[in-house]
């Protein structure tokens, strides 16, 4: 067993190895080592998705008009947060999509900040979850433009305003929308595991003040990483949606 490996990615394949190695196999794809077919990224992401799921069962549960808890309090001030984000971001067309905004704006939050835990990984230092998170961002503004305005007007973003320029435009347009998800994932891959890295240097060198620091400026990085790719998705859905440029 892999010592470095997170306690929950160990558990899960000391007793998870087979389902792991099933899952696998139906994608046509064998792990490194069969004992060890969890790895840290995919592990700590089910663990953010059961976090999700359980506080917004806890939140439902605990919805009340005439004595708001906490929780919901919290809620609320994101909801609130994100949603006149979305409206200074594309207006009236906003609240068709505030909770795509939410959902990337929670779970990217918890994925940064698990890593604080003892013992836990943050997903998002590993490439491949913020390439995926991109991808999902890359999929839905396309899927909105096309929805909203149609193939044909959508068609028409790549063209430009000059009917003459219209051949360099299309290749210039295609290399931009497809930089996106690059710049997405690179954006949020090198912060998180640059910050990662710091605070477990510092936390090796001393256990005093100096980590105490490091780990607050590491909330802070969670929290501005997350809100900005929240923003960039937004202004992503803002310009496939518009009607006119």
């Amino acid at each position: 067993m892999n010592t470095h490996e997170a306690w929950l990615t160990q558990l899960f394949n000391q007793y998870l190895a087979g389902v792991g190695n099933a899952i696998l196999a139906l994608f046509k794809m064998t792990a490194v080592d069969p004992k060890e077919p969890w790895a840290d990224f995919i592990v700590m992401q089910l663990a953010v998705a059961v976090i999700m799921v359980i506080l917004f069962l806890i939140l439902r549960s605990r919805l009340s008009v005439d004595k708001p808890g906490k929780l919901q309090h919290v809620f609320e001030l994101i909801h609130g947060f994100v949603n006149e984000t979305a409206e200074d971001q594309m207006g009236h067309d906003a609240h068709h999509h505030v909770v795509i905004f939410e959902t990337i704006f929670i779970f990217l939050l918890i994925a940064n900040l698990i890593g604080i835990l003892p013992r836990f990984v943050s997903p998002t230092q590993i490439v491949y979850v913020p390439c995926g998170c991109a991808l999902v961002a890359f999929a839905y503004y396309n899927w909105a433009g096309l929805k909203k305005v149609g193939p044909l007007k959508y068609g028409k973003h790549f063209l430009g305003p000059i009917w003459w320029l219209a051949p360099l435009m299309i290749v210039i347009e295609t290399i931009s929308h497809l930089a996106r998800p690059l710049a997405l994932t690179i954006r949020l891959f090198a912060n998180m595991y640059a910050g990662e890295k710091v605070t477990v240097v510092f936390l090796s060198l001393t256990y005093l003040i100096v980590p105490a620091v490091f780990m607050g400026l590491h909330v802070f990085v969670s929290l501005l990483q997350a809100y900005i790719f929240m923003l960039l998705t937004m202004m992503y859905v803002a310009g496939a949606v518009a009607e006119e440029h």
